[in-house]
């Protein structure tokens, strides 16, 4: 059995991968396990590393270095490519209160941090590792670990106080909402249950009666009005055509239009009657309206659509064809002539068959190919972000300047590359799946090695006075910021309750926590608000970690 003890203790490469595998597979496997409706996830393998470093296990200082610092890296990088495409659009579309006011919770736990570390006699870096386990925050970690690493600095204090911290900062989050749910708020700030999901697009009739629009071309109905539509189907003297914009509008036109369900009203005053025909069921057999033209979803897998604008390809003048819709991961999109396409987009066309073929030849729509990774652009992301994590940064008031690290760095590049790599025709497109793999990956590989280099010295520490104190420190930092933020958004700014609690788990980046509101909450408000501020606060909160430690040391 010499072999087998080997295998876990004479420090060699096979020997890192097998701790490093070995602490990665059980925490990922008690992390499935759900108590009282919450699981810890991939954050279990932290503890199991803990655990493995109380007893003794050790790796290679340098493999354990490499391997950290590499999960890190991973992880940051593929979380910035996945908010990427919406990180700019949910800033402008309604999202800057919510943001706003998550800021302020991350800038209330900062302020907290530096006032305990004044008052309570606490060292810098043991504040700001209780300031990332108060909030759940591990890349925020790495980036502090990084600084003092640069700084010249003992780089494990952090990560022990993390430790510590780190399991009411994930049940500090649920006891803040279930808090603010009892005693703050009224029935009416929770929504009720939505019958059907609300669509980005919606379609409907219309029949042409205004005279103001009869005789003119579908261009020039189009000028007058401000809202954007795209009108599929066209009926007239019993037959359905697929209009160009040059088509001539005439009396009792029968329009099907793709639009938003806002802009009805408003339509309706364009085109003269607004028809009661539900066209959003789920069961429409769309290619029974008209034997001649048929209904097909085509996906973008050629590299070179990627990134250009759709009139720019001209589909519907040179074969006859109409998009009515533009699904992009799981949301539709009107198709409009200035929506900027991307791979994996899935593409609603109209027209006869023989013109949908040639679309296809167009646009690709070899599935096959979207599950193959481009992991060209991968790399060369984490080169980028790298390169960019070096890049030194002067601040009016910190002696040397500050560098985003192999934290910042990667999830900055990864944000830019998956919102406007597509407009430099970057193939920047990955499986839902492939993405999670990446991450579950990385933070697997950064998580078990930290806590192998925390777990030495974990349990002495808790249970000490100052242990003691940090957990109390971490709890305030985590609860008392998001109760005075619910209370400001849902008294003062009139917030639903679901949408507070999305915003709040996604400034504290627990999706624990957002899982206890999503099950406690009815509508997918919690979800879409979470979606909403997140990726900016990871961003913060992994630079304020290296700010402080810049400034205040």
């Amino acid at each position: 059995m010499n072999w087998l003890y080997s295998l876990f203790s004479d420090h060699s490469a096979m020997q890192a991968v097998v701790v490093i595998s070995f602490i990665s597979a059980i925490g990922l496997a008690l992390g499935k396990v759900r108590i009282a409706g919450i699981s810890l996830g991939v954050t279990f393998v932290f503890f199991i590393g803990i655990m493995a470093g109380h007893i003794g296990i050790t790796i290679d200082p340098q493999m354990l270095n490499y391997a950290e610092s590499f999960g890190l890296i991973v992880f940051v990088y593929a979380l910035g490519l996945q908010v990427g495409p919406g990180f700019f659009g949910l800033l402008r579309k309604g999202g800057i209160t919510l943001n706003a006011l998550a800021l302020t919770i991350v800038l209330l736990g900062t302020i907290m941090t530096l006032i305990f570390h004044l008052t309570c006699g606490i060292s810098l870096p043991d504040m700001v590792g209780i300031l990332c386990g108060a909030t759940t925050n591990t890349p925020a970690l790495g980036a502090a670990q990084q600084t003092l690493k640069q700084m010249g600095l003992p780089s494990s204090s952090p990560a022990l106080s993390c430790a510590v911290t780190y399991p009411l900062g994930v049940l500090g989050v649920i006891l803040a909402i279930f808090a603010i749910r009892r005693i703050f708020i009224r029935p009416s700030d929770i929504p009720e249950q939505e019958k059907e999901k609300k669509k980005p697009v919606y379609i409907a009739e219309f029949q042409v009666n205004n005279p103001g629009i009869i005789g003119k071309s579908i261009r020039e109905a189009a000028a007058l009005s401000p809202k954007k539509f795209v009108i599929s189907r066209l009926w007239r003297e019993g037959k359905v055509s697929i209009p160009t914009s040059e088509k001539k509008l005439e009396a009792k036109d029968r329009l099907l239009v793709i639009t938003s369900e806002e802009d009805i009203d408003a339509l309706t005053v364009l085109f003269g009657e607004h028809k009661d025909k539900d066209w959003n069921k789920e069961d429409i057999d769309w290619n029974a309206i008209d034997s001649q033209l048929i209904s097909q979803r085509i996906v973008v897998t050629r590299p070179e659509i990627n990134g250009k604008r759709l009139s720019s390809l001209r589909l519907r003048n040179h074969y006859g064809i109409n998009i009515s819709r533009v699904y992009r991961s799981g949301v539709q999109l009107l198709a409009t002539p200035d929506l900027v396409l991307q791979m994996g987009d899935r593409l609603t066309v109209i027209g006869e068959a023989a013109a949908i073929q040639n679309v296809e030849k167009v646009l690709g729509n070899a599935v096959k190919s979207l599950n193959e990774p481009n992991l060209i652009s991968v790399f060369i992301g984490i080169i980028l972000g790298l390169a960019l994590g070096t890049i030194p940064f002067s601040i009016p008031g910190i002696s040397s300047p500050v560098k985003l690290g192999i934290a910042g760095g990667p999830i900055i590049v990864g944000i830019l590359i998956g919102s406007f790599g597509p407009r430099f025709h970057m193939i920047t497109y990955t499986t839902r799946s492939a993405n999670l793999m990446l991450r579950a990956l990385g933070l697997s590989m950064y998580l078990a090695c930290l806590g192998l280099d925390a777990g030495q010295h974990f349990f002495e520490t808790v249970i000490r006075p100052e242990g003691l104190i940090w957990i109390l420190l971490g709890f305030a930092i985590t609860f008392v910021p998001i109760i005075i933020v619910a209370i400001i958004a849902l008294r003062i700014i009139k917030i639903d309750f679901g949408s507070v609690s999305g915003m709040v788990c996604g400034s504290m980046a627990n999706p624990m926590a957002l899982n206890y509101a999503n099950d406690t909450i009815p509508g997918d408000n919690p979800a879409v608000s979470y979606a909403t501020v997140y990726p900016l606060c990871m961003f913060v909160r992994v630079i304020i970690a290296q700010v402080i430690l810049m400034f205040f040391i």
